[in-house]
């Protein structure tokens, strides 16, 4: 990591960008592969499964004997953890739901607003270089909750055809039924259009590789709803003196190991901290079985020095981190000044790992500085709300000169004449 010592805030912006990779064929690449797949189907899809998965497929849904056997063999200690992650994440995720009320905003007129449920969601599991069933429980627990009446899942089979047991095995502990073996952009296509096999949806959640990403950008310009914004995964750690060293490389790395495109920036206010954590990182990173990616993204991070804690978080502010750790005995005394965050971590024993898996709030997360204007997956994300509005004769008759003269003022007569022509009525 590269240490940057009380920089101007001129050069904030600068500090605060993310890492720039070639992308100049990529949406060529995806936009040809999201109008093969709409126009060829299952035929596009198992020809892109063959190409990019190195496998042939005749089937690409998951049969019920494929559940049922990772059911059964898989361990049963992380059949446990995944039980213990599903009740914290059911029980966070269940407190979102909103009641229904009803407000007389004048006499006689009545307003209010229902959660509906979106009817078919499709959820996108990376399955590569890490299987991330943690996952399917972040969009599972909380497309159940909300009601979605029809849930489906891709992610992409091994080089044997299989999909991982964990995936499997935590798809059916919250009732997903249908899933299908496909990965990619081309996942994305057939959630987004449909095929014979995969059915089309509404909306679309997961996260995913820079193909997958600039799908969900380009069919959400087609009307298909997306979760967010995604890129690669991120954390910003601020640290003071009263930090574990030792904590925060864990947590620099536990983001590093993500893909070789993470990146990790540490801040603080003291320099031998900083050199510390540093010392540390490089010590933890030769004992991790992925660290010739945790080495690259680490390349791609910062360590910036700087006055006292207060510019640390205006530093993040800007940042606008996925993750943000304060590690820091005094962590609730910024609670009030983070404003751009996707989720926020306190303390010593916060690790981000715990958000990740277990804790219940949910690790989909606005990435690459649009925690701005983003917030993370919700009950909300997997429900729409729609507005009710009821008059009596009463209440028309209270608001209806105001509607009159508003409409009237804007030149849109027939709006009046909506008003005029029930008033009328009223007073026969």
């Amino acid at each position: 990591m590269q240490i940057y010592k009380y920089p101007k805030t001129e050069r904030w912006q600068e500090l605060a960008q993310r890492p720039v990779f070639e992308k100049a064929t990529l949406e060529e690449v995806v936009k040809a592969v999201l109008l093969n797949v709409q126009k060829n189907g299952d035929t596009a899809l198992r020809e892109y499964t063959e190409k990019f998965d190195n496998v042939s497929l005749s089937e690409m849904q998951v049969t019920d004997a494929e559940v049922h056997e990772a059911v059964q063999n898989l361990d049963s200690d992380l059949k446990a953890a995944i039980q213990t992650a599903l009740q914290n994440i059911e029980k966070f995720h269940t407190v979102q739901q909103e009641k229904e009320r009803k407000i007389e905003t004048m006499t006689g007129v009545e307003c209010w607003r229902k959660s509906v449920a979106i009817d078919k969601v499709g959820l996108y599991i990376p399955g590569g270089t890490a299987p991330l069933f943690s996952t399917i429980l972040m969009l599972g627990i909380p497309a159940k909750i909300a009601g979605c009446q029809e849930v489906i899942l891709c992610t992409p089979p091994d080089k044997m055809g299989a999909i991982h047991p964990a995936i499997l095995y935590t798809a059916q502990l919250v009732g997903i039924q249908k899933i299908y073996k496909v990965g990619g952009a081309q996942a994305i296509a057939a959630m987004a259009y449909g095929t014979a096999t995969i059915p089309q949806v509404y909306k679309i959640f997961g996260p995913g590789n820079q193909y997958v990403t600039k799908a969900k950008e380009l069919v959400q310009q087609e009307g298909i709803a997306i979760d967010m914004p995604a890129g690669p995964s991120e954390v910003l750690v601020i640290a003071d003196t009263t930090c574990q060293v030792e904590f925060v490389a864990a947590d620099l790395l536990s983001q590093a190991e993500h893909g070789v495109d993470s990146q990790v920036i540490l801040l603080s206010d003291n320099e031998q901290v900083v050199l510390k954590i540093i010392e540390q990182t490089e010590a933890q990173l030769t004992q991790l079985p992925r660290r010739h990616i945790a080495s690259k993204a680490l390349k791609n991070s910062r360590a910036i020095l700087l006055n006292d804690l207060n510019e640390c978080i205006q530093f993040s502010n800007q940042y606008a981190p996925e993750h943000l750790i304060i590690a820091s005995e005094n962590a609730d005394d910024y609670i009030t000044k983070i404003t751009n965050a996707g989720s926020v971590f306190l303390g010593n024993y916060s690790c981000e790992s715990a958000g990740d898996y277990a804790s219940g709030t949910n690790h989909t997360l606005p990435t690459n500085g649009f925690a701005k204007n983003y917030s993370g997956v919700s009950l909300d994300s997997f429900v729409k709300k729609i507005t009710f509005q009821k008059l009596t004769k009463t209440g028309l008759k209270n608001i209806g000169p105001a509607i009159e003269k508003m409409a009237e003022a804007e030149e849109l007569m027939a709006h009046k004449n909506a008003v005029t022509i029930r008033l009328q009525h009223i007073e026969r």
